[in-house]
């Protein structure tokens, strides 16, 4: 038996009033759906993940880049795109299935090992916040006093004992917004547990707060090359007769990255990092240096927003490696490629660089800081 975590992103956006569909709108640096797939990656427990997607919204997902995710297009109504997920893993020996809405970025893995524990005694587990407000109800003029005691919030990720849920998927109607409904209107026990203050649903634009402060840095490095040398070049290994120069694998685009990384962040530079008089710097992979710059900056809420790049050189040509480089950097610096943008330069052979006898990369780097 194994385990599945199916999230719902089939809508239409309607109330979120932007060009860009709500699943696929920046939030704390990156797709707001991405929050959601990564979580479950993280939680090791799930051997399949399936996306319920717009057929509309085909171009964004293709964008994302992503691997090892199974991608379903979804009905007219929340409940018939579940339905569909549910139905896309109905021969794959599923025991228990977790169904989440993209809208919601903030639930933690702690919530979900709650979930899965709950579920080895429940049917259908579903968190819920109790309201701290007075609520009252309106039918046509009359205005009826409920005890706030008795209400509560149900929120996303619910977990289910999969065959049991699919039993009740027989209805798809507009008026089920939650697949715990299904339980319900069967009259089926629930079991509600304690839900997150923060998980909350991102509904109109406006729910996407603007975050506490945008940084710029600018990042330049320049290596000479000469025989016997390898050329790296954005993370990745170019053919070549010459390679650059350094203390380190000496790949100027990965330096200039780390940069300007450093400085929108107010972090120094690669040099003090970094010190070339260190010896255990010698020949590293660049790679390693800025993957250690990013979890670095992470964990002090930064967020890269995007990378711009200026690689200018006369040999070798740029275009033949572009996507390459940009796979890798968004690997490293945990973008999508869209984010990342790589440019090819030449100095028309003026200078060392027109010359053959160098390379040069310029960066422009922006990251945002988050509460």
């Amino acid at each position: 038996m194994s385990n599945c975590f199916i999230i719902l992103a089939g809508g239409e956006s309607k109330r979120f009033n932007s060009k860009i569909p709500k699943p696929y709108t920046l939030y704390k640096g990156k797709p707001l759906i991405l929050h959601s797939i990564d979580k479950a990656k993280k939680y090791r427990k799930f051997s399949k993940i399936v996306v319920v997607i717009n057929k509309k919204h085909k171009k964004f997902i293709k964008n994302l880049n992503l691997k090892k995710i199974r991608f379903i297009i979804g009905g007219k109504t929340r409940a018939d795109s579940a339905y569909r997920g549910l139905k896309s893993i109905k021969n794959k020996n599923i025991k228990k299935v977790m169904i989440h809405d993209a809208a919601r970025p903030n639930f933690t893995l702690k919530l979900l090992r709650k979930l899965d524990k709950e579920l080895n005694f429940n049917d259908c587990v579903v968190p819920a916040i109790k309201v701290n407000d007075s609520v009252k109800q309106k039918s046509l003029n009359k205005i009826i006093n409920l005890k706030r005691e008795n209400i509560y919030l149900t929120q996303t990720p619910q977990a289910f004992n999969y065959k049991k849920l699919y039993k009740l998927q027989n209805d798809k109607s507009i008026n089920i917004t939650d697949d715990a409904n299904l339980f319900i209107n069967a009259g089926k026990k629930i079991k509600l547990i304690n839900g997150e203050i923060f998980n909350k649903k991102i509904t109109i634009s406006s729910d996407i707060k603007t975050q506490n402060l945008i940084k710029y840095g600018i990042g330049f490095d320049v290596h000479r090359l000469v025989p016997n040398k390898k050329l790296y070049l954005g993370g990745i290994k170019i053919p070549s007769k010459v390679g650059t120069l350094g203390h380190s694998d000496g790949d100027p685009v990965l330096h200039a990255i780390t940069d300007a990384l450093l400085g929108a962040c107010s972090k120094g530079d690669i040099g003090e990092k970094f010190s070339n008089k260190n010896k255990k710097f010698k020949n590293i992979r660049s790679t390693i240096l800025l993957h250690q710059v990013v979890k670095e900056i992470n964990s002090k809420k930064f967020i890269i927003n995007n990378i711009d790049i200026n690689i200018i050189t006369q040999k070798p040509k740029i275009k033949k490696y572009k996507n390459k480089m940009i796979n890798c950097i968004s690997k490293l610096c945990r973008l999508t490629n869209s984010q990342i943008n790589i440019k090819g330069k030449t100095t028309e052979k003026l200078g060392i660089i027109g010359k053959e006898k160098a390379i040069a990369c310029e960066v422009i780097a922006s990251v945002i800081r988050y509460e």
